[in-house]
């Protein structure tokens, strides 16, 4: 009897695009299937595999005119998603099972007894505007929210950081005691990695980052909009995005509804039944690991 994990991973590798027609046929053979179901099989993950293109549109409950590129004032989901998800990159990130991994980041790891944190960058990763990211701009946009004078939300994050310096490809950090869990913190979404501007600060201004999707139109309180980033070091499916500040929660359900946006997000509990009933919107629910604690 073939192994069923082995036929999972196989079409799971299909639909990620790791896998060719052949190498599927293949594998199957040598697990003791017969062409015909193997190539019955290949088809059905073939079909189930995500295709590349199109555009994805995301009505979001929050958004404020008052709204800024600057990452020290990002507020809500809204600025989150525009200057942080989907234009930009921290070091690290938290992946689906809660565990610290590495983003713009190759690896990292702590000494003296996590009090000195050792960061080495990816190699070749790039802005949007062509310029290669470098150990300079790391230490630029983690300064933009460090100093007396600083009022950024992620000051507090940052209070035990005594030096924070470039050390070829690598940028390392000087702590004030032990953290051990200084590599998450780095992951926050007000820390996106930008360009340094020639007198060594942090160029928020531009909204060049270096991220999936690239800012090509930003109104605060009503939407932004954004086209791939070809040069993204890893892969992204749709050619454009549009996000749309929808803040009454019966208009933003109304648009998805419609066929308006294709997404929405803070959905109304009383009506949660509703959405859950049309065949044609899916309802997800995950879990999350965001917490608040005083």
């Amino acid at each position: 009897m073939p192994d069923d994990n082995i036929f999972k991973w196989m079409k799971t590798e299909v639909t990620r695009g790791r896998m060719n027609r052949r190498e599927f046929i293949q594998f199957a053979l040598a697990a003791g299937v017969t062409v015909a179901s193997a190539e019955t099989m290949f088809a059905t993950a073939a079909v189930a595999a995500p295709k590349k293109g199109g555009s994805l549109r995301l009505g979001i409950g929050h958004g404020a005119t008052t709204d800024s590129l600057d990452p020290a004032t990002y507020p809500d989901q809204m600025t989150g998603l525009v200057g942080w998800g989907t234009s930009s990159n921290s070091l690290t990130e938290v992946d689906v099972k809660g565990a610290i991994t590495p983003d713009l980041a190759e690896s990292f790891e702590a000494s003296d007894g996590a009090k000195k944190w050792d960061f080495k960058l990816r190699n070749g990763v790039q802005f949007h505007n062509g310029k290669t990211v470098t150990a300079a701009d790391v230490v630029a946009s983690f300064k933009h929210h460090m100093g007396k004078d600083s009022k950024s939300a992620a000051k507090s994050v940052l209070k035990d950081v005594t030096e924070v310096k470039a050390d070829g490809n690598n940028v390392v950090f000087t702590l004030a005691g032990a953290n051990a869990d200084f590599s998450y913190l780095a992951s926050d979404y007000h820390l996106p990695i930008m360009p340094a501007k020639a007198d060594g600060t942090a160029d928020w201004q531009s909204g060049i980052r270096t991220g999936p999707y690239k800012i090509d139109k930003f109104e605060p309180g009503v939407r932004a909009v954004f086209s791939r980033n070809a040069n993204y070091y890893r892969d992204t499916w749709f050619d454009d995005v549009k996000i749309t500040t929808i803040a009454d929660a019966a208009a933003r359900t109304n648009a998805l509804i419609s066929g308006q946006v294709d997404y929405i997000d803070r959905c109304d509990l009383k009506t949660l039944s509703l959405l859950k009933k049309n065949k044609k919107i899916e309802v997800n629910e995950v879990t999350g690991f965001g917490h608040y604690v005083f």
